[in-house]
This record gives C-alpha cells, structure tokens and sequence, in this order.
C-alpha cells in the first residue's frame, strides 16, 4: 500500500535552492497524481513549456506552465491538527480492509 495517494495534502520536506529557484521546503499541496516514485503536487514545482499550437486537438501554443514533478521521499502527508507533515503507518480493520494512520495521534487520513 502506497503511503500517497491522488488527493492528499502533503508537505514538501527538502527542495529548492535560495539562488536559482524557488524555495520548496514547507510548501503545502494537493496531490494531483503519482507515478511510480514520482509525485505531481498542484501550484508547486511550476515549469515552463513551449508547445506547438495543435488545431486539431483545440490547443493553442505558447508558453505553458505546468508541475514538474517531485520524488515521493521529499513529501511528507500533512496533518492538519497539527500542521506538521507526519508519518504514517497501515492498520488492518476487523474486517481485513486497511487503512492508513497517522503515526503520532493514530487517526485515520
């Protein structure tokens, strides 16, 4: 079972360098998508993209900006009773569905 899923509010733990790019550490998201060790978190790690105008597809051209992705280790889920990124773990029901926990308190996500 994957610690991050599509939807959860996570917190970015390292990334991003003071000089040349924007600062990552701290920032809160959304999960847009996962792929395999990658995640895709909405309005952080924004890149530009210079597309061709496709007609056929009703895609104009331009400079698109769009999220880059970030390693699923540099993210953390975040718990908003505390807001802190923390920990989870899996627990199995009495009815053998699992489910995932937060470490430090043990509610459900």
């Amino acid at each position: 079972m994957n610690r991050i899923k599509k939807g959860d509010q996570v917190v970015v733990t390292t990334g991003g360098n003071k000089k040349k790019h924007k600062l990552l550490k701290g920032q809160v998201g959304e999960v847009l998508r996962v792929d395999g060790d990658r995640v895709y978190v909405s309005n952080l790690n924004l890149a530009k993209r210079h597309t061709k105008p496709n007609p056929q597809a009703g895609q104009p051209g331009g400079v698109i900006e769009r999220e880059a992705s970030i390693h699923i280790s540099n993210v953390m889920p975040y718990n908003p009773a505390t807001g802190k990124g923390e920990r989870v773990a899996t627990k199995v029901l009495e009815n053998g569905k699992r489910i995932r926990v937060f470490r430090s308190s043990g509610e459900a996500i």
